[in-house]
């Protein structure tokens, strides 16, 4: 789950959810300051307009961050109507000083307790509408008597709330990669996964917890991923889709209550990952040596990307791989494997062991499959692991021996573990990419003995 960021545009449909009418993409500042001259005065006190903005830019980013609309399948992040959301009128004027504050606050938000989502700051008039939250013509009267915006907030939403100063401004990217994950797949969108299947098995009892959330989705995973299709009447096939993802998100936000004024919330250990979101120079770790695994395959193919060194240190030689993979595939050249570029180096090592040369045919059953092999794998890349380990294992006697049976069961990742340990790699018991090379590396090693 990623920290919240202020779009730069937001797509607003013209109407009710389920009405046929037009969406408009707008400027995110622009749909704030068109909302906030529908609903608000511009000759009310300044402490009660920005009271009213901060609460019109946070239950904003309340709908941009839970995708409330496009986890149900709609193709826009909120709605013109106030039976909904609030009041934007297409094309309107906008009052100058309203303006001249959206400019200053359109990406400063509410926040309450140690939750980090943007709050579901809920408002009405006050008059001819009440509720639980804001009332904005009882904000005139606060600021009136004195009260600062955040003293008018405190009123309402109560002395735990914070406001977040100048958050980061990006794209407004929907959550699902467009990639499907299923066992084997590992990453931070793993973890997620993880995550929001166990919060919401603490609603649907019978959907069982994964132990630990380590982003490598395992045969507990994909069980944990069946159920959950199961409950919500989707295919059931363990692989997490987009109607899976958006399904997953749905029901995940409607347990924590992510968009209602008493919500759970989401907290900052919740979003912590065991994979970066973005590598760059001078970072270092298994994630990066898994980065340099694919670029020193992939500059074996391309002339242009040169083949580095497996240390797991982003160096400068790593930075300059990086540069000329992303110059290599139209990717933003910026030396850092963020997402996009992250796809990218897996779907082109992955085209290349589909497509591989002749002369490479020889040894491609050395060559890293392209996913995490883990407890419920099975077949012919089981197999050739154990049979890589069973030579390791005849040789040095620090890795226990195994029998060759397809299965990924608990003697096999014993002797992972052990290769790991000889490695000075993460004892995950998981092969992954380094796992992998380190593995091959001792068979080659020792079956000439």
């Amino acid at each position: 789950m990623l920290k919240p960021k202020v779009p730069e545009t937001i797509v607003v449909h013209l109407g009710a959810p389920d009405e046929p009418a037009e969406n408009v993409t707008v400027p995110f500042s622009n749909y704030i300051k068109n909302v906030a001259s529908s609903e608000l005065y511009p000759t009310w006190p300044e402490a009660a307009l920005r009271a009213n903005i901060y609460a019109i830019v946070s239950f904003t980013l309340n709908r941009i961050y839970t995708e409330f609309y496009r986890s149900r399948g709609y193709d826009f992040d909120i709605t013109s109507t106030t039976q909904f959301d609030q009041k934007f009128i297409n094309g309107r004027d906008i009052f100058g000083s309203i303006n001249t504050l959206v400019d200053e606050l359109f990406n400063d938000y509410v926040t309450k307790g140690d939750q980090i989502q943007p709050y579901f700051t809920t408002y009405c008039s006050g008059t001819t509408v009440t509720c639980d939250g804001l009332k904005q013509w009882g904000t005139v009267t606060l600021a009136r008597q004195g009260l600062t915006p955040f003293q008018i907030l405190q009123y309402y939403y109560g002395d735990d709330i914070q406001i977040v100063e100048n958050a980061p401004i990006t794209a407004n990217v929907e959550s699902y990669p467009g990639v499907l994950f299923r066992l084997g797949s590992f990453g931070e969108e793993v973890q997620d996964i993880q995550r929001e299947l166990n919060r919401i098995a603490a609603n649907y009892p019978s959907i069982p917890r994964i132990p630990e959330p380590n982003g490598i989705f395992d045969q507990t995973t994909r069980l944990a991923v069946e159920q959950f299709q199961r409950i919500f009447n989707l295919p059931v096939d363990g692989v997490v889709g987009k109607s899976t993802w958006y399904k997953l998100k749905q029901i995940y936000n409607g347990v924590k209550r992510l968009s209602e004024l008493y919500s759970e919330g989401i907290t900052l250990t919740e979003t912590q990952q065991v994979y970066r979101s973005a590598l760059r120079y001078g970072d270092r770790g298994t994630d990066v040596g898994i980065v340099q695994y694919y670029l020193s395959f992939i500059g074996r193919f391309y002339d242009v990307i040169p083949v580095i060194a497996i240390d797991s240190v982003f160096g400068s030689e790593t930075r300059d791989a990086v540069y000329a993979f992303q110059n290599q595939f139209g990717l933003t050249v910026d030396g850092v494997v963020g997402r996009q570029t992250w796809y990218a180096l897996q779907d082109e090592y992955d085209r290349i062991l589909r497509s591989l040369p002749e002369e490479y045919m020889t040894y491609s059953s050395l060559l890293y499959p392209g996913y995490f092999i883990t407890t419920g794998a099975s077949g012919k890349v089981v197999e050739q692991v154990q049979t890589m380990l069973q030579v390791i294992a005849e040789a040095d006697s620090a890795v226990p021996m195994i029998r060759v049976d397809g299965v990924y069961g608990a003697q096999t990742m014993a002797a992972v573990k052990a290769v790991q340990r000889l490695g000075g790699l993460p004892e995950t018991g998981y092969v992954g990419p380094l796992t992998w090379n380190a593995i091959v590396n001792l068979f080659n090693q020792y079956r000439s003995f």
